[in-house]
């Protein structure tokens, strides 16, 4: 363990070393890294016996209700390094008239539409923002499909790092918009997330800027692994059935089944593990066409296309191990169509009262389909992920008027 003299009293730091994803190979912390020698993915490693001794239930009964109560398990050495904008521990919703309509347990959806930019992408981009703020890094680049992007311009913003953002030319307006408006440099690219990540990668040299393209820094994984700390504290310290994941890059879902092995290591929770279920779209479903065909690496899907712009990733560096948490946990991977899709979005408004984001109404629309087919059981607790608030997309027109001088017609009202 290493306690750094300039932090607070009640913030310790347990980082011990990175690892290569696929090789295992050790990496020091506390400089610099992108990729794995291998070109995999680096994972941060703690000190877990040391923070069994300090993250205890007690402890974090006595702590604010936020991301930054798991201080032991996230990487940021000194207070001086966090950029937050109030991270807030997002909340669990019941979609009681959903469960009725199939007969089954009402599915929970977390609600990460609550954090800061409106999505989950606040919890890793605010841990990669704050580890660059603390390696000295001035200038990052990013490509994404909208909420990414959103979050890296505003924690950079709040640390004062420049930033460089490059997105599909149909990202949605609003988020190129609040990219803009937040301080970075944002570029629509005739292409998609991954054409756009070729231009980061190629302005590395030339730019001088670090690619924070998803999984290729060590540390927006840390950041969103939180959800599955946040999520076995609020179910009582008990894991769900299944976990409805909307999988692009896949970050989150690696990062929560990071975050269980190591609340069991921490010995707060037992060697129960949710099934892993990775949701993507029918017009762009790489994993799923890997798991189907029992393959451990997924290869890239053509001619993307989905209304769910954020699972819209044709390739995700991290395919292994998503697929790999997948079977591990006796999960699957499942596609679900646009028309699915939008329709779970819309009924779900119409009559639960929660506003889901296209990926989260993915989940939605995948737990339909398990629960009528037998892939998970009725009486299962499942959790779908709403990665961002509804309100960052378009909806349906509503343009019906009334003549404040005319006879109101009061029978038709009700139509």
């Amino acid at each position: 363990m290493r306690t750094d003299a300039n932090l607070t009293t009640d913030r310790a730091t347990f980082v011990t070393h990175l690892e290569c994803s696929e090789t295992g190979q050790r990496y020091e912390a506390d400089i610099v890294h992108g990729l794995s020698r291998a070109g995999k993915p680096l994972l941060v490693r703690y000190d877990l016996s040391g923070v069994a001794g300090a993250l205890t239930k007690t402890a974090l009964a006595e702590r604010p209700r936020d991301m930054w109560r798991w201080r032991e398990l996230l990487p940021v050495r000194e207070t001086s390094d966090i950029v937050s904008l109030g991270e807030c521990e997002t909340p669990l919703v019941d979609l009681p008239k959903l469960g009725k309509r199939h007969g089954a347990r009402a599915p929970i959806v977390k609600d990460e539409g609550r954090l800061p930019t409106g999505s989950f992408k606040a919890r890793g981009l605010v841990m990669a923002v704050s580890m660059a703020k603390a390696f000295g890094i001035k200038r990052i680049a990013m490509p994404t499909n909208g909420n990414a992007g959103a979050a890296m311009a505003a924690y950079c913003a709040h640390a004062g790092i420049e930033a460089f953002v490059f997105a599909p030319d149909d990202t949605p307006e609003i988020n190129l918009r609040e990219i803009a408006l937040q301080g970075a440099k944002v570029w629509r690219v005739n292409g998609l997330i991954g054409d756009c990540g070729a231009i980061v990668g190629a302005g590395k040299e030339p730019m001088g800027w670090f690619d924070f393209s998803t999984l290729k820094e060590p540390y927006r994984i840390e950041g969103k692994k939180t959800m599955g700390l946040e999520l076995v504290e609020q179910l009582d310290w008990e894991v769900p059935d299944v976990i409805f994941y909307p999988t692009g890059g896949g970050t989150g879902l690696i990062g929560m089944w990071k975050a269980f092995a190591e609340l069991e290591a921490i010995g707060l929770i037992g060697p129960e593990r949710p099934r892993m279920v990775a949701v993507q779209a029918s017009g762009c479903a790489p994993i799923v066409r890997a798991y189907e065909a029992g393959a451990r690496h997924a290869e890239k899907w053509e001619d993307a296309a989905t209304v769910a712009a954020g699972i819209r990733v044709p390739g995700a560096i991290g395919d292994f191990l998503i697929l790999d948490a997948v079977r591990e946990s006796d999960g699957f991977a499942i596609a679900v169509g646009d028309p699915a899709i939008m329709a779970a979005r819309d009924r779900i408004a119409r009559e639960d009262g929660l506003l889901l984001c296209p990926e989260g109404a993915a989940t939605a629309a995948a737990w339909e389909v398990a629960v009528d087919t037998g892939l998970i059981e009725d009486t299962d607790r499942c959790v779908l992920f709403n990665c961002a608030t509804g309100l960052k997309y378009p909806m349906p027109e509503a343009n019906v008027t009334l003549d404040r001088f005319a006879p109101v017609d009061w029978g038709a009202l009700s139509e």
